[in-house]
C-alpha cells in the first residue's frame, strides 16, 4: 500500500520558520519525482517546488529564495524548509509522487495545514 505521510504544518507568525516533512511508503520512492503542492481557501493549487530523482530542484516564483525541497533517499522522505513565512504562505500543504512528471501526481498525501499570522 502507497502511503505518503506529512508532518510539520502549524500556526507561525510572519517572518518564521517550518519544516515540513513527507514520509513514503510503497513504491520506489528514489524513482520519483517528488513535489509539495499547496491550496488555499478559495485558490487553485499551485505547485510550490519539486525535486527531480536526481535531486534537481525546481519552485514557484512565489517561494523561490525562501523555501528549500531536499530529499532523503536511505529514509524515503521529502521535506520542505519554509523560511520568511508569508501570510499568502497560508494553505494545506500535500506532498505528491510523479513518476514521469510532476505536474501529474501518481499518489498523494493527506495534506498538513500552515497557518501564518499574527
Amino acid at each position: 500500500e502507497v502511503q505518503l505521510v506529512e508532518s510539520g504544518g502549524g500556526l507561525v507568525q510572519p517572518g518564521e520558520s517550518l519544516r515540513l516533512s513527507c514520509a513514503a511508503s510503497g513504491f520506489t520512492f528514489s524513482s520519483y519525482y517528488m513535489s509539495w503542492v499547496r491550496q488555499a481557501p478559495g485558490k487553485q493549487r499551485e505547485l510550490v517546488a519539486f525535486i527531480s530523482s536526481g535531486a534537481i530542484t525546481t519552485y514557484a516564483d512565489s517561494v523561490s529564495g525562501r523555501f528549500t525541497i531536499a530529499r532523503d533517499n536511505t529514509k524515503d522522505t521529502v521535506f520542505l524548509q519554509m523560511n520568511s513565512l508569508k501570510p499568502e504562505d497560508t494553505a494545506v500543504y500535500y506532498c505528491a509522487a510523479a513518476r514521469t512528471s510532476p505536474s501529474a501526481p501518481n499518489y498523494w498525501g493527506q495534506g498538513t495545514q500552515v497557518t501564518v499570522s499574527s
